[in-house]
């Protein structure tokens, strides 16, 4: 992982050595719509899991030539029709500006493919209610790259630790999301909040994700949430900081914080870190550095009753959720995260936007 970006978190795409769960041709899959820079990330999971990129599309010529430079032997398509009607590919995976994410999944789901797309999956409530309705209705996967935990390998380690019991029950996850707003390079829509959702919905899904993931919990009930724009008058339709509470259905609590206020000196885009709190333990994530001492970097301080660790998982760890994402989809499983999982996350942070938004 020593070229990729940290500074830059749109571009922030991790690669890794990973087991190959299929041989080459087995699961062939397409991107499309590269309105975000995530797309990398997506497309490097699935290959370094063994998936075979076939195709890519989008209506920019610079974003499919900078893809095609970075992946030199994918096809480019002359449309999305093109890649919808090949039959031999089996997913497609896109980050297009987050409004526009749900009519193109579902005319993925309805050609007969999975659809993973970068998050957040939705911006309206509406737009999840359908998604439901097609899932069901075509048996297909409307998948998500939560990418705070399914590509940070702290993030990872830490489900790990919690499901093998090292903290006991989880009581409280608190989750603090900086990220750099790199203002001068961001496209227009990242500034209209009809097309990127709201802070809460897009920076909050992978938030609530995590929640939901490290306690255990189906659903909760969202105690506060607010939004503001405290340092760019320049951009009124921005929300440059988010908060929200949450109380889970099995009682477990839940804060976070998002921001755009990670300070130039910082060498990595977001010092994201999470705070577990168990009935017999406790969990530091540090997500992307351990300040003033390493970055890039990805580890845990881990205290209990019977020791505390400081665990290393930075290229140690590796990002299993692609490779059980390609067998999923193979063997109609749900084993890298359910359908339910990650729709509860999106509706969540899109009801505390709501509330946020006095609506």
């Amino acid at each position: 992982m020593a070229n990729v970006q940290i500074a830059n978190g749109a571009m922030y795409a991790p690669t890794s050595e990973a087991e190959k769960v299929v041989k080459p041709g087995a699961f062939n899959f397409a991107a499309a719509f590269l309105d975000h820079g995530h797309i990398y990330g997506q497309t490097n999971g699935l290959i370094d899991a063994g998936g075979t990129l076939n195709w890519v599309y989008d209506p920019d010529p610079k974003k499919v030539a900078d893809f095609v430079e970075n992946y030199p032997n994918v096809q480019v398509a002359a449309s999305y029709d093109q890649i919808l009607n090949d039959n031999s590919i089996q997913l497609i995976a896109s980050a297009a500006i987050p409004n526009k994410r749900a009519s193109i999944g579902f005319d993925c789901m309805e050609s007969g493919k999975d659809y993973f797309t970068d998050k957040s999956p939705f911006t309206t409530l509406e737009q999840l209610e359908t998604a439901r309705k097609v899932t069901k209705k075509t048996g297909r996967k409307y998948m998500v790259y939560y990418s705070e935990r399914l590509h940070n390998e702290a993030g990872m380690k830490a489900g790990d630790l919690i499901a093998a019991g090292a903290i006991g029950r989880v009581l409280q996850v608190v989750n603090l999301a900086p990220h750099r707003l790199s203002k001068a390079i961001r496209p227009d829509w990242f500034f209209e909040k009809e097309k990127y959702g709201g802070i809460i919905t897009d920076i909050g899904s992978h938030q609530f994700e995590q929640f939901l993931a490290y306690t255990g919990a189906r659903d909760a009930m969202i105690n506060f949430a607010r939004v503001a724009n405290f340092n760019n008058p320049d951009k009124p339709e921005l929300e440059d900081f988010g908060e929200a509470s949450l109380t889970a259905d099995n009682g477990a609590s839940f804060y976070c914080r998002m921001d755009w206020f990670t300070p130039d000196g910082s060498p990595v885009w977001g010092d994201g870190r999470t705070f577990v709190v168990g009935t017999e333990g406790t969990l530091e994530v540090r997500k992307y550095m351990d300040p003033c001492r390493q970055a890039p970097d990805s580890r845990i301080f881990l205290t209990n009753g019977a020791e505390q660790q400081e665990i290393e998982c930075f290229e140690k760890v590796g990002f299993p959720f692609f490779g059980e994402l390609i067998l999923d989809c193979l063997n109609r499983t749900e084993n890298a995260m359910t359908q339910e999982h990650a729709f509860k996350a999106a509706e969540l942070s899109m009801k505390a936007q709501q509330i946020a938004d006095g609506v």
